[in-house]
């Protein structure tokens, strides 16, 4: 691994750096600005941000330069994650869209298509949503229950998504639904592009622990997609959500770089909280465990790195993205453990009660639980390396 960067790479720092610097929202380097609390003024917000990145041609730099990217090179896609997760950018709103629905329409989806979604993807005027998981069929998407029943040019689509990112403010969702019932499970699946602006769509909240909306639950009742909006072939959906899983486990892998940051900031917190007057990372115990964390977080970079390196050489993303998403949850929930231990009884504290942070600590402790979920669960990426990095046998319940 070569852990240098080169002076064109370097240029690209500092171009990416600069334009940050003069179109961030006002207020946010300083941290004086507040994000908009209501949910509709938050989704507008990140629409014009993400709109603003994409006329910068920074919103999907991996992308080719004729869908509106740079055609980025693996490591300067690196060094936007860094240069980002510095500034604390405001999120993607648009994230499904640009990492994992872009280049799957790229990658697998008729020319029509791609006309069609790809160049609205990027700037956020259509922001898209995931419909694979289901109440019965998480981490096993095999078992979807949703079905498409063809009626002339359209298919009419019931059932029930949940934990659908993005839902309320989405208008397509990449939906999985059952076709047909094939010999193994895995058959008779199909991909459609669903517009989520019709009747047959209901988007319900989820309120998480922390009190926040991230997720929801999409029903349809009788729904609509015509044959136009399937991508890949009818009954060969499974093909198509691998292809797409594949890319959002490249890019969940780039979180780690906001674990070295999060550390940075948990060492910080410790030299603030005191007990008796002193702080508390003077006490051993204190010490060894953020020692241990350090190893961790630093390990899991140096794993990614290694990944990369292999990228670089074949040319497209293995099942190594298995270890990266699987350190790195597990890691970043282990870290805001760690910030909630340190503070003691004031780590319990809530919002406006919070000692520390204004409850920056207890709001990623308790996200933290759903990261180890998200793109398939900890467990899920075990067998993976399990058996497909290591060689083991198959998971006997499979």
């Amino acid at each position: 691994m070569d852990f240098s960067y080169t002076s064109q790479e370097e240029q690209f720092r500092l171009e990416l750096r600069e334009w940050l610097e003069n179109n961030l929202p006002e207020g946010w380097l300083d941290g004086t600005f507040k994000m908009p609390e209501n949910q509709q003024e938050l989704g507008q917000f990140l629409r014009n941000w993400q709109r603003k990145l994409s006329e910068g041609r920074w919103a999907a730099i991996a992308w080719p330069e004729k869908q509106g990217g740079r055609n980025a090179t693996l490591m300067e896609e690196i060094i936007y994650h860094q240069e980002m997760v510095r500034v604390k950018a405001p999120p993607l709103v648009n994230y499904v869209g640009l990492h994992m629905v872009g280049p799957t329409l790229m990658q697998i989806g008729s020319k029509e298509q791609q006309e069609k979604y790809i160049s609205k993807i990027i700037t956020g005027e259509e922001v898209w949503c995931q419909g694979y998981s289901e109440p019965n069929a998480g981490s096993d998407l095999a078992a979807v229950q949703t079905t498409a029943v063809k009626d002339g040019d359209k298919w009419i689509i019931n059932g029930q998504k949940i934990w659908t990112s993005f839902a309320h403010f989405a208008d397509r969702c990449f939906l999985v639904a059952r076709t047909s019932k094939g010999e193994k499970k895995h058959h008779g699946i199909t991909c459609f592009l669903l517009d989520m602006n019709q009747p047959g769509v209901e988007v319900r909240p989820i309120i998480q622990m922390d009190g926040e909306h991230d997720f929801n639950e999409v029903y349809l009742n009788d729904a609509v997609a015509y044959e136009s909006e399937i991508i890949g072939a009818v009954d060969d959906g499974w093909r198509v959500t691998i292809a797409l899983l594949m890319h959002e486990r490249t890019g969940i892998g780039a979180q780690v770089f906001s674990l070295e940051q999060q550390f940075d900031e948990l060492v910080e917190l410790a030299r603030n909280v005191t007990e008796d007057h002193v702080p508390v990372i003077e006490k051993p115990d204190v010490r060894k465990r953020l020692l241990d964390l350090y190893i961790k977080s630093r390990g899991s970079l140096l794993n990614y790195y290694r990944n990369l390196t292999k990228q670089l050489k074949v040319g497209h993303p293995g099942v190594e993205g298995s270890m990266d998403k699987l350190l790195v949850s597990e890691n970043t929930k282990e870290l805001f453990a760690e910030a909630i231990s340190i503070q003691g009884h004031q780590g319990l504290l809530w919002k406006k009660d919070a000692v520390y942070g204004d409850s920056y600590w207890q709001r990623n402790y308790l996200y933290a639980f759903g990261q180890t979920i998200g793109g398939g669960t900890s467990e899920i990426q075990r067998n993976t390396i399990a058996e497909r990095i290591l060689g083991l046998p198959k998971d006997i319940g499979k």
